[in-house]
């Protein structure tokens, strides 16, 4: 399989197999600024205030953002 370097947003509509080397950024939002979980399911963000004030990762679940603890995101 051959190596591919990219730079700028990739989008994939099938996922992508493979190792990831070094950091893996994802974008960053306050629980009053995340977009719309509505058809984003599976869309992994930043929140930085997701666990009551706390920061966290989120994902989409196609109506919310869910943390890692299991819960909605909401601020303090």
């Amino acid at each position: 399989m051959a190596n591919t370097t990219f730079s700028g947003p990739v989008t994939s509509q099938n996922g992508f197999i493979g190792n990831v080397v070094g950091s893996v950024q994802v974008p960053t939002y306050t629980v009053a600024s995340a977009p719309a979980a509505t058809g984003l399911t599976g869309t992994v963000i930043y929140v930085s205030n997701g666990l009551a004030g706390a920061p966290c990762l989120a994902v989409s679940n196609g109506t919310n953002w869910i943390s890692p603890a299991g819960t909605t995101i909401a601020a303090a």
